[in-house]
């Protein structure tokens, strides 16, 4: 099967509190999956994409439930290999009510997706696809993890195949901020589409307004950039030779209560990619990352606000998106 979009990554278990207050005192939790690379994926899936996912779970319970949820999502889970003796990541999130970050313990480290590395890359089935999509999460897992997200890139690179690119921050698994900086700036070099969140952005290329940040990684390489700006929006800059709709601002979509704001970069990413591939103008995929966007706020779980190509397609029919 030729894959819409491919991508590789550590999927984790999920356990939300249902009780807000600190970690330690929640009496009880609800599963959901989580995962950057992941949550794109389902979100394609849902969409109608084919949507393939390599990685490495470990042959235990979390493992074995990571993999069923996807594979009931549609997303193509041939490529991840369940390893007896080692485990599968995990993660705890608090519950807030006040549309604040919520707070979040992670249980990842010597997981079985940090094992993964360029031998692990089916270099025949991921250039197969049309695209890849990738974050700064993975290659910052260990150094065979970032090996592979280079290989992938590289390959794909190769073929002429477009790649996407969220820089998706988590400092504390980098040994030090410089590093970070250096590494993700590469990767972003390696891709098409790039998606900082206007944060992240200043943060990786020293620069300060959207517009600076988007020169930044245009001048990198990048054909199209989008800055993720929040309840404002967000800016995004394509090549200047494909007409007048190649730089501006797009509105946040409102939103009366925000729930939960983990996964909300995620979904933005889906309406951006998904907009892409469908050949839509920048604006116009933009603005369904937007809808995406603010739909994932709305929920507890990073995959729940996602929607099928039926509700998107209400959506279009209603706002033109």
């Amino acid at each position: 099967m030729r894959h819409d979009v491919v991508t590789l990554g550590e999927a984790l278990v999920l356990l939300a509190a249902d009780q807000p207050g600190p970690l330690a005192s929640v009496q009880s939790f609800t599963s959901f999956t989580a995962g950057a690379e992941t949550n794109v994926a389902v979100g394609l899936a849902r969409l109608g994409l084919r949507v393939g996912w390599a990685s490495r779970l470990g042959d235990d319970a979390y493992g074995h439930q990571l993999l069923k949820a996807f594979r009931q999502e549609g997303v193509d889970c041939q490529h991840v290999a369940t390893v007896a003796g080692e485990r599968t990541g995990f993660m705890y999130k608090g519950r807030v009510d006040d549309g604040t970050d919520p707070p979040i313990e992670y249980h990842r480290t010597n997981s079985a997706a940090s094992h993964m590395g360029p031998q692990d890359v089916d270099i025949t089935w991921l250039t197969q696809a049309r695209h890849l999509h990738v974050t700064g999460v993975f290659p910052a897992l260990s150094e065979s993890t970032l090996a592979a997200t280079r290989l992938a890139m590289q390959s794909m690179r190769g073929q002429g195949k477009t790649i996407s690119f969220d820089p998706n921050l988590r400092p504390a698994l980098w040994s030090d901020a410089a590093h970070m900086r250096d590494t993700l700036n590469a990767l972003a070099a390696q891709a098409d589409w790039v998606f900082p969140g206007l944060d992240e952005g200043r943060q990786l290329t020293g620069r300060h307004t959207p517009e600076e940040i988007a020169k930044f990684y245009v001048q990198a390489g990048a054909s199209h950039v989008v800055v993720k700006l929040g309840a404002e929006g967000a800016y995004y800059q394509g090549p200047v030779d494909q007409g007048s709709d190649t730089r501006g601002y797009v509105r946040a979509y409102p939103v009366t209560h925000v729930v939960d704001t983990v996964g909300a970069g995620d979904a933005f990413a889906v309406g951006v990619i998904s907009g892409m591939l469908e050949q839509l103008s920048l604006h116009q995929a933009v603005q369904r990352g937007a809808w995406l966007g603010a739909r994932a706020v709305q929920v507890r779980g990073d995959t729940e606000g996602l929607p099928t190509r039926e509700v998107l397609q209400v959506e279009q029919n209603r706002r033109h998106i």
